[in-house]
């Protein structure tokens, strides 16, 4: 395909290169041309490994270069929406790790950018591109499960290592913003709604100050509720209930989903205890990022419309927001 968009990627993060960017580089409408670090070498190994063309040692430097259409920023929560701007003031379009920002206030300052610049910007929640999501959403809209009134979601994951751009509470770091976001934007992309009040308990990491355990409870109009728990110092876990007044539904690995087997879910008429009213559905193998970049890539060729613009990021970061409110205050918090 001639007509690809050309992408450029601020830092060397281990999700870009492990995860995002080998599998935009096999997908329909992405070409990766450019990688940049504030270390040169780390930059140019990057590149070599990925096989991309070229490599820079500061990321002014990328967004110099003509030929980059859209910027990928994976860096740190707290660079963000620094970087983000000036990748929009460069004239770029711009594709964002989650969490958005560090607070929706934050964030905010996106709409303008865009405004001003006139390029397309939005947050990477590749689990909405992912056919197991859609197939999931597609059953509720059908009926299947009858009223869906609670979702449960559960992830978690075990690092202790204070190095780890995770456990810095200064730079965004803890189970809310990096996990717990996940559960608040597929529950409203379940609901097709927005939550109207938040309670939460939040545990931190007595030395490194992050929220180490978190548990909300989120309402959504009609009496609909998530409940979720996310926790960085637990075995590690994922999982996603969807439940109705006929059926139920769980999503099996609702996040890091595989690209190399079919996704499984669960729909359970709830007969028994013991899963007789239990029936799996494979949902054919894709590649989540890969999927995520195509169709950043279409909405910058006019191809198709943003199905989640900036404003859905600010939105989930009002939700982030109000839970971290919740935990200190004890109260419920309104987003």
């Amino acid at each position: 395909m001639t007509n690809r968009v050309r992408w450029g990627v601020l830092s060397t993060a281990k999700i870009g290169r492990e995860k995002v960017l080998p599998a935009m580089q096999k997908s329909e409408h992405c070409v990766i041309e450019a990688m940049a670090s504030r270390d040169l070498a780390s930059a140019q190994r990057v590149a070599k490994e990925l096989g991309i063309a070229r490599a820079y040692g500061s990321y002014e430097e990328l967004l110099a270069d003509p030929a980059v259409e859209v910027v990928y920023n994976p860096l740190p929560n707290h660079l963000h929406v620094p970087w983000t701007i000036k990748a929009l003031e460069a004239g770029k379009h711009v594709l964002c790790e989650k969490p958005i920002a560090l607070t929706a206030e934050e964030a905010k300052q996106l709409l303008a950018a865009r405004e001003r610049s006139g390029k397309l910007v939005a947050e990477a929640f590749m689990v909405r591109q992912n056919l197991q999501w859609i197939r999931a959403r597609e059953i509720i809209r059908a009926g299947t499960l009858g009223e869906v009134r609670a979702i449960q979601t559960f992830f978690t994951y075990h690092l202790l290592d204070p190095g780890n751009v995770r456990n810095k509470a200064e730079i965004g770091g803890g189970g809310l913003m990096d996990i717990g976001c996940y559960a608040i934007a597929t529950a409203r992309y379940i609901f097709g709604a927005e939550p109207t009040r938040v309670a939460a308990l939040i545990d931190r990491d007595p030395a490194m100050g992050i929220d180490r355990l978190t548990s909300a409870l989120i309402e959504f109009p009609g009496a609909r509720h998530l409940t979720f728990v996310t926790s960085t110092q637990l075995a590690p876990q994922q999982r996603v209930t969807i439940a109705g007044t006929k059926a139920r539904l769980e999503v099996l690995v609702p996040f890091n989903a595989p690209n190399d087997r079919p996704c499984r879910i669960v729909l359970d008429d709830g007969r028994d205890l013991f899963g007789g009213g239990a029936t799996p559905e494979d949902v054919p193998a894709v590649d989540q990022y890969a999927l995520q970049g195509d169709a950043f890539s279409r909405a910058v060729r006019g191809e198709q419309a943003l199905e989640f613009p900036i404003e859905d990021a600010i939105l989930n970061m009002r939700v982030i927001d109000a839970t971290f409110r919740a935990g200190a205050s004890g109260k419920w918090e309104v987003p």
